[in-house]
């Protein structure tokens, strides 16, 4: 597969803002929604452990009660598809033992050959470990990182996002059941097609020169 060319790399970081207004009039197809789903799928993850969860809502009375915790964005109902991008709270070793069973059958290889990796992984994530006394904010950093590979996907697909944060957090995610299953919403990310009234589509961007922001040692 030839590699995109910068100019269309580009051209398309340009393009993409975050929407301010969704065409509630239209909604992405199913073939461009499975391979965005995709992309979280294959978003890179520390120790590849994939501490997420990713909620898809396109059900409009469930985005029409979402909506009040919010902030009332117009976003939340008015997109194709609302992702809220969740992070687990806790993990445990049935956990690991079930991603290093899922490894050993990707790679072909006996779970006792992943045994160091086990072990690696444990020391850090699991009870004593320098990543279990800060995994909520650990898991939550992860969920970021989906939360940028999924708009770049999106914008090559020339598909509208919003990332947000603004929402209440108790609120929605009791709305939505979470703390019985061990998440917590980090961030929503509305996706769809941009109205044609939203000026904002057509702001120049306003961002620090490369000189201010990249430093070259």
């Amino acid at each position: 597969m030839p590699p995109i060319s910068t100019e269309n790399l580009l051209s398309t970081l340009r393009w993409r803002y975050a929407t301010k207004a969704f065409d509630a009039s239209r909604t992405i197809p199913a073939e461009t929604w499975d391979a965005l789903e995709e992309s979280l799928v294959l978003t890179p993850s520390s120790f590849g452990l994939q501490p997420w969860k990713f909620l898809v809502i396109t059900s409009p009375e469930v985005k029409a009660r979402l909506r009040p915790h919010c902030w009332n964005q117009s976003q939340v109902t008015d997109c194709s598809h609302l992702v809220v991008l969740c992070a687990k709270q806790e993990m445990d070793a049935a956990y690991v033992d079930r991603f290093i069973a899922s490894a050993a059958a990707a790679r072909g290889a006996p779970v006792e050959a992943l045994k160091g990796y086990r072990d690696i992984i444990a020391a850090s994530v699991l009870d004593g470990g320098s990543i279990a006394a800060m995994l909520p904010e650990w898991a939550a950093r992860q969920a970021y990182i989906a939360l940028g590979q999924f708009m770049l996907a999106a914008a090559l697909a020339e598909v509208d996002t919003c990332p947000m944060e603004g929402f209440v957090p108790d609120a929605l995610n009791a709305e939505l059941g979470l703390p019985e299953r061990g998440l917590r919403a980090v961030v929503l990310c509305p996706a769809g097609y941009r109205s044609p009234e939203d000026k904002y589509a057509a702001a120049p961007k306003v961002r620090w020169s490369a000189t201010e922001v990249i430093e070259h040692l």
